[in-house]
């Protein structure tokens, strides 16, 4: 076939170039069509003034262009070294047939992902699809049961065929193989694409498509792989460097007047806030406790707060039994940030999750005020602890392991004691772990050896089952196996309640206390910068002797969960937390919440928000819209906010945490 004349002299339209040019442009109508799809997905949240979505369509287009460069470089690449006498030829032919539908084979099967991971957190591609890539067989077996695989598989084949084959129809391959093109030609196309991809990796930041204060708009101008890759880069954060801060010696000041309690008497001076508690009436009591850390339990799922699907019965009973938290929020939006605030009781340090970070062994958590009074400490966990490295964290801090990782291994420098929950132990297991009840009925086994043992224990139970697939052992419950959301949390909240039922019957009952509190809520996402109403959770101190039900309005967080806790119990401890006991005189109402980049500090009504490039906004938040608004910077409230995250950042920074 002889090659068409160009009618363009820009080498890009060069017949030789003519397969790369029209992916370039079939690239962009997909993403562009994908971008629309969020928007129509999210209509009633997003921006539609016409600017706004000019802005974010043009935006999304303009990362979408640094995408696309990226991606053809093999392919440019391949058409700058491949000799002109062999274009055309066979070799020619099957090696751009083959890459190329690899090519879109993968970019198909990504805008699925795409469209998957915002169903799930409503936000394109961050660090927890680093880790899903990370953590491949949770991943893909959770990916096998959530979705009918076969049907997605050959709908990925199917459309990779037809823009095969419509490439094909038009004459875009025929063209390829046809014409030769000079070394001026390409010299210039790969230079072009050099110099702009040099741009992007230069000058262009993920965080540079967040232009609006619309959350939505700005995730919907972010390109899907560009992100992606972005988060892979930017896994952990240096405070200083990318959060307002102020002098060290000021933060610590500020910091250590926030933690102080009436019972409490600092131990140095300077960058630190270890102190020693003192209760006013000491007890050498020691009743066994039961934490239960629940998978994704928002509050909102409860009647207790408003939920009239009737999903939590157990729960809303418990609320009228126990001392219940009402006004607790989660520090962040993800298991291992739940596991770092009730462990460590400290603020959410931007990036990675400390439960994730390498060198986190030897802490100061709870454990060791479990274990400097002669407690057993045991973690319990239903899938491989391997995954978001929780064997290591709590392996490398005191706890023996129990869980399901068959063929993991720990690393030689946690001197622990770690047991595989047996096959005959299980009833029902899904991608994620065994159902709640198995791992219930693993750690009331374990409580009854320890119990024998003449050992005080206390027990960390991470749930699993209220998550997707939401599946869990059928006839136990009115919703069916993998319906919904509602099914996964009626399940896993009547699973809580047969363990109870089952433990009243225990000899070690009356001389245990059940600690009950979320991990975070089932959805984090919203229209503000921060959706406080998703970060609502219960939490429960149940059985506690002598203890009359009672529901604590103050505002307060996870970290706050076990100082309050020793408090009733009147210890006297040793404490590195920022976590206080809500009962005390000198406490103040506040909370600590975020995400992996954004550091909120709330106290009641009033939110300051701190991002990345040394950005701060203050907002006063409506508790019955759930909605921001902008009010003048207080500057005394930033900078109590700047000292909380600023001082235990580094402490974790400069190993000052450890025990």
């Amino acid at each position: 076939m002889e090659a068409p004349k160009s009618r363009f002299k820009f080498a890009f339209s060069s017949s030789r170039f003519s397969l790369l040019w029209n992916f370039f442009k079939g690239f962009l109508l997909l993403s562009l069509m994908l971008r629309i799809v969020f928007m129509l997905w999210q209509m009633n949240e997003v921006s539609w003034s016409p600017i706004a979505v000019i802005r974010t369509l043009a935006t999304g287009m303009f990362f979408d262009i640094g995408v696309v460069g990226f991606v053809a470089l093999p392919g440019i690449l391949y058409l700058l070294l491949f000799p002109n006498r062999y274009v055309g030829s066979r070799l020619d032919r099957i090696l751009i047939y083959f890459f190329f539908s690899l090519t879109v084979l993968l970019l198909v099967f990504v805008f699925f992902a795409e469209i998957t991971f915002w169903e799930e957190f409503r936000t394109r591609f961050n660090f927890i699809a680093v880790d899903y890539l990370i953590y491949t067989h949770e991943v893909i077996s959770n990916i096998q049961e959530s979705y009918p695989l076969p049907y997605l598989i050959s709908g990925v084949a199917l459309i990779t065929f037809l823009i095969v084959f419509l490439f094909q129809k038009k004459g875009v391959f025929a063209w390829t193989f046809a014409a030769k093109a000079s070394v001026k030609e390409k010299l210039s196309v790969f230079a072009v694409t050099a110099v702009s991809l040099l741009f992007y990796i230069g000058f262009i930041k993920n965080n540079q498509a967040e232009w609006s204060s619309n959350r939505y708009n700005n995730e919907i101008s972010k390109a899907g792989i560009y992100s992606f890759f972005a988060e892979f880069r930017n896994n952990q954060m240096e405070y200083t460097r990318f959060y307002t801060s102020i002098d060290s010696k000021k933060a610590f000041e500020i910091a250590r007047n926030q933690v102080k309690q009436s019972d409490s008497r600092f131990l140095q001076n300077g960058t630190s806030i270890r102190r020693d508690i003192t209760d006013a009436q000491p007890s050498d009591a020691k009743p066994n406790v039961v934490f239960i850390l629940m998978e994704s339990m928002s509050g909102s799922f409860m009647k207790e707060f408003g939920n009239e699907k009737g999903i939590t019965p157990y729960m809303d009973k418990l609320a009228q039994e126990s001392i219940f938290f009402s006004n607790l929020y989660a520090t962040g939006t993800r298991t291992v940030r739940g596991m770092e605030a009730v462990t460590l009781c400290i603020p959410p340090t931007p990036g990675q999750s400390i439960v994730k970070r390498p060198d986190n062994q030897g802490l100061f958590t709870v454990s060791n005020v479990f274990r400097d009074k002669g407690y057993q400490n045991s973690f319990f966990y239903g899938g491989d602890g391997y995954f978001d490295n929780m064997n290591s964290y709590f392996g490398g801090n005191g706890f023996t392991i129990y869980d399901r990782g068959r063929g993991s291994v720990l690393s030689d420098k946690i001197k622990t004691q770690r047991y595989n929950i047996d096959d005959n132990e299980v009833t029902f297991e899904n991608a994620w772990g065994i159902c709640d009840e198995n791992i219930y009925d693993k750690m009331l086994k374990v409580a009854d050896e320890h119990y024998a043992a003449k050992k005080p224990f206390f027990n960390f139970v991470m749930t699993t089952s209220n998550h997707r697939p939401y599946t869990y052992p059928e006839n136990k419950i009115d919703i069916p196996s993998g319906t919904n959301r509602d099914g996964a949390v009626k399940y896993a909240d009547f699973a809580l309640g047969q363990m109870l039922e089952k433990a009243k019957n225990k000899p070690w009952f009356k001389n245990t206390v059940f600690v009950i509190i979320a991990d975070h809520c089932a959805s984090s996402a919203g229209k503000d910068e921060i959706d406080v109403a998703n970060y609502h959770i219960p939490a429960f101190i149940y059985n506690l002797p002598a203890q009359t039900p009672e529901k604590i309005q103050q505002q307060c967080s996870q970290i706050d969960l076990f100082p309050t806790l020793f408090s009733k119990l009147h210890w006297n401890y040793r404490s590195d937390f920022f976590g206080k006991n809500v009962y005390d005189k000198e406490y103040t109402e506040r909370a600590y919440v975020g995400t992996y980049r954004k550091l909120v500090y709330m106290k009641k009504e009033k939110a300051m928000i701190l991002s990345d490039q040394k950005k701060q906004a203050f907002y006063d938040w409506n508790k019955e819209t759930n909605e921001l608004k902008s009010i003048p910077m207080d500057k005394k409230f930033l900078e109590e906010t700047i000292a909380g995250y600023q001082a235990a950042d580094y402490l974790f920074t400069n190993k000052l945490l450890k025990e």
